[in-house]
């Protein structure tokens, strides 16, 4: 559990890209201004299992493009194994949507009422001379790939996402996302 306290006092916290969204902005005017908030959350998990060891967390991240910000929160678990920390996906709980979830919105919730992502793959995380790089790919139907890697240092929270439709990307950035902590 130790690995994955000190993981976890990595990831939580209020993050942004400022410092890179500033130096970005004069040359890729697409490239977001984003923020992520992350908030363990197992106070507002309700039924854990007496022996149970993992770490749910909210994240709730904001993304600023074009003058349009868009959120998009998840409902995280990690877990620590043998061969590192595990990321597993969560369904949203029932009543809430894109833009109601938050930690300070997460009314009580029973985890037996919880409902595993089918089409998020779990991530495993392995670290490095304190730095934790890790990721996975996803299948979110037969045409449409995610692909996750991240990179946490106590300096930055390193993070490249893209979303490709019958092998054309859709989504994402040609550097990844530097986050920095506020808080």
């Amino acid at each position: 559990m130790n690995k994955l306290n000190s993981f976890m006092d990595i990831l939580t916290g209020q993050f942004n890209n400022s410092a890179q969204f500033e130096k970005m902005k004069q040359s890729d005017l697409n490239f977001p201004y984003a923020e992520h908030i992350n908030t363990i959350c197992n106070d507002k998990i309700t039924n854990l299992p007496n022996d149970f060891q993992g770490i749910f967390m909210v994240e709730e991240s904001y993304y600023t493009a074009n003058g349009n910000t868009h959120a998009a929160p998840h409902l995280f678990l990690f877990t620590e194994e043998e061969n590192g920390i595990k990321l597993t996906s969560y369904e949203l709980p029932t009543g809430y949507d894109k833009n109601t979830f938050t930690y300070q919105t997460l009314k009580p919730v029973d985890y037996n009422e919880l409902k595993l992502s089918e089409k998020f793959t779990p991530a495993l995380y392995i670290e490095k001379d304190g730095v934790w790089e890790g990721g996975s790919t996803s299948m979110f139907s037969p045409v449409l790939k995610f692909t996750l890697f991240e990179r946490f240092s106590k300096e930055c929270l390193e993070v490249s996402e893209s979303m490709e439709v019958n092998g054309k990307k859709t989504f994402g950035y040609d550097e990844p996302i530097l986050y920095k902590r506020v808080i």
